[in-house]
């Protein structure tokens, strides 16, 4: 049997290292914390990321810098993230974009289940089903009945092949058996103007990027891809509504590289929570058509295998190659 004293000398390693913890924990952060998006400068995800960033800053007197490097759908921004040191003085906003993009383009540095650990779902966001207002369907229904009247004829824009606005229209004329042929652009500007000038009949586009078009008339606005009505356009009805079951979301969160101390992670969602979760911060997200909900980490990864998973089998049935 072992001695006393021995088990004691064992022991008095993890003693130290506890105080450290704590310590580490009660002075983070003690210097400026990078965010990285995979987005630029203006878009959705640089907007929320200022605004948590102004946020925690009143909390923590600390800045936090957002590192816009766009390309690659955000693939450019996760192997950044990857090369800093795992302090928890690196953030990465993980976005729908992303984890398509890991499902869709080859030979990427990184595993974002594997490399990437969850911090907070910060909200999601609809997709809006948008047609040219010249179509002759003023409803989901018409738009179905039309399209199984003349299949293959109708066409549909996309940000590009795999994108998320691509697999919203893969999505829907497999749940609805209809064939509509697909017309991926460079970006989701390209597939709205297009629609405008009924060079495709329809178009997918996130609701910040839709609603002015919407609210101009230049597109009608048929259904949005979250299971419920959006309040920033109560009177779209949810895709779901005619075509039960139907689901995409845009979302946005925020993770560190794999290797971040626990209690630094837990520190931060905790902050983060908090703050998504005030009315007078909420509003401010609300008015960009985003679902405040401000998840723990552990229901952020449990949303992440589901979307892993759900987009995964998406991607397969479209046959999206690399973008």
């Amino acid at each position: 049997m072992r001695s006393i004293p021995f088990l004691a000398a064992l022991a008095i390693p993890a003693m130290l290292a506890m105080p450290a913890a704590q310590a580490a924990q009660s002075t983070y952060p003690d210097k400026p914390i990078r965010l990285i998006i995979g987005s630029a400068p203006g878009s959705g995800p640089d907007i929320i990321s200022r605004l948590v960033a102004d946020r925690l800053y009143q909390t923590w007197n600390q800045r936090i810098v957002v590192d816009s490097r766009p390309g690659a759908a955000g693939a450019i921004s996760a192997e950044l993230a990857l090369q800093a040191n795992p302090d928890g003085y690196t953030w990465m906003m993980l976005t729908s974009q992303l984890l398509v993009a890991s499902e869709v383009l080859p030979n990427l540095k990184f595993k974002l289940g594997k490399d990437f650990q969850s911090i907070s779902l910060i909200g999601t966001v609809p997709f809006v089903l948008l047609v040219n207002p010249a179509l002759p369907a003023k409803s989901l229904k018409e738009l179905i009945d039309l399209a199984k009247k003349s299949p293959g004829k109708l066409r549909y824009g996309s940000a590009g092949t795999g994108a998320s606005e691509h697999l919203s229209g893969v999505l829907f004329t497999r749940m609805t058996g209809t064939d509509m042929l697909h017309v991926p652009y460079k970006g989701v500007a390209q597939s709205i103007a297009d629609a405008i000038a009924n060079e495709v009949q329809l178009t997918y586009a996130v609701l910040p990027a839709a609603q002015p078009h919407i609210q101009g008339g230049r597109l009608r606005a048929l259904g949005v891809t979250t299971p419920k009505r959006a309040p920033l356009i109560p009177d779209v009805p949810a895709i779901a509504e005619a075509v039960p079951g139907y689901a995409m979301y845009g979302w946005y969160s925020i993770v560190a590289p794999t290797g971040t101390p626990s209690a630094v992670l837990s520190k931060v969602s905790a902050e983060v929570v908090k703050a998504v979760k005030e009315p007078a911060f909420g509003e401010r997200l609300k008015v960009l058509g985003i679902d405040i909900v401000g998840s723990t980490r552990a229901e952020l990864d449990a949303w992440r295998r589901d979307e892993t998973k759900r987009i995964s089998d998406l991607v397969k049935a479209s046959g999206a190659k690399a973008m």
